[in-house]
């Protein structure tokens, strides 16, 4: 099973998402809200933390249920939305179950990410939706030195899949509970290799360089 790796830090993720990063967690929710769009129904909030994401999932029609490992995370999120405890990976959660699948800010935080985009795929509606809300792949990661935010250099560690807690910036999440990197072409294939269909990406920043990537893909009718 996947360790939980938050769950020594959840108090301080709790004040990060809600405080420290809120500039960076709206737009992240606008990137949200743009692919998945309006419901009704239920939507599963894979890797859902602290819950942080719920109250937009609602504003947007949707009744979230969220999963996540990490056990620090859930005592926060409990407060937010209806949760069980489970590996993304493999999810207690019936074949065809629900119309929308969103996992937002995690797939840097689990090492296999394609196994969840599969149980996303599996547990999804015939044309149910999935979103993904991540980092951006390109420009994010132990191989990417942002000091300079018109600058970014990239070294040869892009294709380099392996947990790292290399990061430009020691105060962030990654110095603090290691990611796996997953290169872009890893992520698209991932989805069609769990037979949904691409059918929307965007990429988005602050700066002229993008930090953020998604994508919206649907299990085939």
């Amino acid at each position: 099973m996947t360790v939980a790796a938050y769950d020594a830090h959840a108090d301080w993720y709790e004040e990060f998402v809600t405080d420290t990063s809120a500039d960076y967690m709206s737009r992240v929710r606008r990137q949200l809200a743009e692919l998945l769009g309006d419901g009704p129904g239920r939507c599963l909030d894979l890797c859902c933390g602290t819950g942080a994401h719920a109250a937009e999932l609602r504003r947007l029609g949707w009744d979230p249920v969220g999963v996540d490992l990490s056990g620090g995370q859930l005592r926060h999120a409990r407060a937010r939305l209806p949760v069980a405890r489970a590996d993304a990976a493999v999810l207690p959660v019936a074949d065809a179950s629900v119309p929308a699948v969103a996992c937002v800010l995690a797939h840097t935080d689990v090492p296999d990410y394609p196994a969840v985009i599969a149980e996303a795929a599996r547990v999804l509606v015939p044309g149910g939706h999935f979103v993904h809300v991540g980092v951006h792949p390109c420009f994010i990661g132990s191989f990417a030195d942002r000091s300079d935010p018109e600058r970014i250099v990239v070294d040869g560690g892009y294709a380099e899949r392996e947990r790292s807690f290399r990061a430009w910036s020691v105060h962030g999440v990654r110095a603090r509970v290691g990611a796996w990197h997953v290169p872009l072409a890893d992520l698209l294939n991932a989805v069609t290799d769990a037979g949904l269909t691409l059918t929307r990406t965007t990429e988005s920043g602050s700066g002229p360089i993008p930090d953020l990537f998604a994508l919206r893909a649907a299990r085939p009718a």
